[in-house]
């Protein structure tokens, strides 16, 4: 699988909104407005990540870490680990990150993992022109995935770039898997 290689770090970080995706057990099935940030830890190694996603009006999220799998490699290669459910710090649970294209001004990206389980289409905007959307639903499928259990992931009212929302504890997290 091409990973992109020599990945900017610094021009990485920030916010990244999902356009589109594979469902997942662990995003709720009802998910809006679902976004990522992206912040370089202090060591300059690591990245904080916060995933949020929005369900009946509600904000959820989740936080986690984010480092190169190989520090001695050029290959945008990262390890995440999430602790499932963010309360209980007892069960990390840590996955591939690998960033199979970004272009050159880092405002789009196409994420997925080795196993072809998970893929990510992401953006700087809310919003993504059809053209470059198809390009890389190509590119990801040129790498074997399978395209048509992508999933568009709405954006109907994207909330404030500060949210001020109460944070539910992560609860989104066990009523996406165990329903309502």
């Amino acid at each position: 699988m091409k990973v992109v290689r020599n990945l900017d770090l610094e021009r990485y970080m920030g916010r990244w909104y999902e356009i589109a995706c594979f469902p997942s057990t662990f995003q709720p099935k009802t998910g809006t407005n679902t976004r990522a940030t992206y912040t370089l830890n202090p060591d300059g190694a690591t990245v904080k990540v916060l995933n949020e996603t929005w369900t009946d009006g509600r904000r959820g999220h989740i936080e986690g870490t984010a480092w190169r799998a190989d520090p001695a490699s050029d290959e945008a290669k990262l390890k995440v680990r999430f602790f499932v459910p963010p309360f209980l710090p007892v069960f990390p649970v840590t996955g591939d990150y690998w960033v199979l294209h970004v272009d050159g001004d880092y405002h789009y990206a196409l994420v997925g993992q080795p196993s072809l389980k998970y893929l990510w289409i992401l953006c700087r905007q809310p919003h993504m022109d059809e053209a470059m959307y198809n390009e890389l639903v190509e590119r990801a499928r040129e790498e074997g995935y399978d395209v048509s259990k992508l999933r568009k992931t709405a954006h109907p009212d994207p909330p404030p770039e500060s949210e001020q929302t109460p944070r539910d504890g992560g609860m989104w997290w066990i009523r996406s898997i165990f329903g309502k």
